[in-house]
């Protein structure tokens, strides 16, 4: 489509591309809210051929479904990431104070020799900007700043975004990331792995992209996790995202991100006609 057209002329295209729709009053209301291109564009291709046309008897439903699905996911995600980011900043806040004291942690020596020091300063630069635009906003921030002139680690990793801490993470000292991935029983450099691909997972779910196609060349050494499972190309795909999530959340955590996702892949399952939920699990990464 290279021009304008409005709600009801885009129906009309997708009936000419041989798309059913079973409720057009319906059809129009999702389109209205959520966009046509939301739900269409981003997830049509799965029900499309090699030659790019519609499959038989696709409908505006299914794809809607799947929009649905992957909206629902991202909700999911975003909810249990959030429960990862809650313990990892509560290990690196007590290994840093245990190791470095609550007011000297961030000098230079603290960090990996190993690492390009430009990477060091533009983290420890990028965290004391945090701490200047927290300070109007974040009463902990102003009460340590005014008070003592230092931030804890305890109160600075609260308003540290996952991606900063996942940075972070990876530019300590090995022997102080040993000593928090051992929390979860696996190397630090798995840990650093999973924790920069959760940055991205969170980045997803908080916004409009795509979740169930996940593909990402940031590289999990995934036989650590499960040695039999048939990787398909070097990327790291949503069902390796979930495994790792299993690690990472206490076993009651994960039964209930387990309960929540498997509802929403058998409501999904439930809506497909022209295709199998297992053509969807595919694209997920799961050996089916």
């Amino acid at each position: 489509m290279k021009e304008y057209k409005n709600n009801e002329q885009l129906i009309e295209y997708l009936i000419s591309k041989k798309v059913k729709i079973d409720n057009k009053k319906q059809a129009l209301k999702n389109i209205e809210k959520y966009s046509y291109y939301s739900i269409v564009n981003g997830y049509k291709s799965v029900f499309k051929d090699k030659n790019n046309n519609y499959k038989p008897n696709v409908t505006f439903e299914e794809i809607f479904a799947l929009y649905e699905f992957d909206k629902n996911m991202k909700a999911i995600f975003l909810k249990f990431t959030l429960e990862i980011e809650v313990i990892i900043k509560s290990l690196m806040a007590n290994t840093l104070a245990e190791k470095y004291g609550v007011q000297d942690y961030l000098k230079l020596e603290n960090f990996d020799e190993n690492v390009n020091e430009e990477f060091i300063h533009n983290l420890i630069e990028n965290i004391n900007k945090e701490i200047d635009d927290n300070y109007s906003k974040h009463t902990a921030i102003k009460h340590y700043k005014d008070t003592y002139n230092f931030i804890p680690p305890f109160v600075l990793t609260k308003i540290l975004t996952f991606g900063v801490i996942s940075r972070y993470y990876g530019l300590l000292k090995q022997t102080d990331r040993q000593d928090i991935s051992k929390y979860f029983k696996i190397s630090d450099k798995l840990l650093k792995q999973i924790l920069a691909n959760l940055t991205m997972i969170r980045n997803i779910s908080a916004h409009s992209d795509r979740l169930f196609c996940y593909r990402n060349k940031y590289y999990i050494s995934f036989k650590n996790i499960d040695k039999n499972y048939k990787r398909d190309g070097n990327f790291t795909n949503i069902y390796m995202i979930i495994e790792c999530m299993r690690v990472l959340l206490d076993e009651e955590k994960f039964k209930e991100f387990e309960t929540l996702f498997n509802t929403e892949v058998n409501k999904l399952k439930e809506k497909l006609h022209s295709i199998d939920i297992n053509d969807i699990l595919r694209i997920m990464g799961f050996n089916v």
